[in-house]
């Protein structure tokens, strides 16, 4: 019988673990898990809702796993649905986060608008359009 697989997650990797958690936990995330317990940590966990997002640092994964990941560019991205995209790109830009692409209606469903976090990672606000 094949394994079963569950609670899938999200890791982004970071150059800069701290300043990139605390732009998350500016959302709203909440920190479930750090390692280590004191000091700079080299994995930090997050929590929105039922989503769970990973904050790892690049020189821990590439010290103590061998691998080879990139910390800057778009990679990945995290959408965070909203009740008000205009607004949370406001909030965003003026606290800082390189603004990508303005809100925008999106296929006559969506309004979306794009950010980034602190390690370039695209980040889409997303709303639902009403239709009328």
């Amino acid at each position: 019988m094949p394994p079963t697989y569950r609670a899938p997650q999200v890791v982004l990797f970071s150059a800069d673990l701290a300043r990139t958690a605390a732009f998350y936990s500016s959302l709203g995330f909440t920190e479930v898990f750090r390692t280590p317990d004191h000091g700079e940590p080299i994995h930090v966990d997050l929590m929105l809702d039922d989503c769970r997002l990973g904050i790892a640092s690049s020189r821990s994964t590439r010290d103590d796993h061998g691998l080879d990941p990139l910390d800057a560019g778009q990679r990945a991205a995290v959408v965070l649905w909203t009740d008000d995209v205009p607004g949370a790109y406001a909030d965003l830009t003026v606290r800082g986060a390189p603004g990508l692409r303005p809100p925008r209606e999106w296929r006559g469903r969506l309004l979306v608008a794009w950010v980034a976090d602190p390690d370039g990672n695209p980040v889409q606000l997303a709303q639902e359009l009403t239709l009328h």
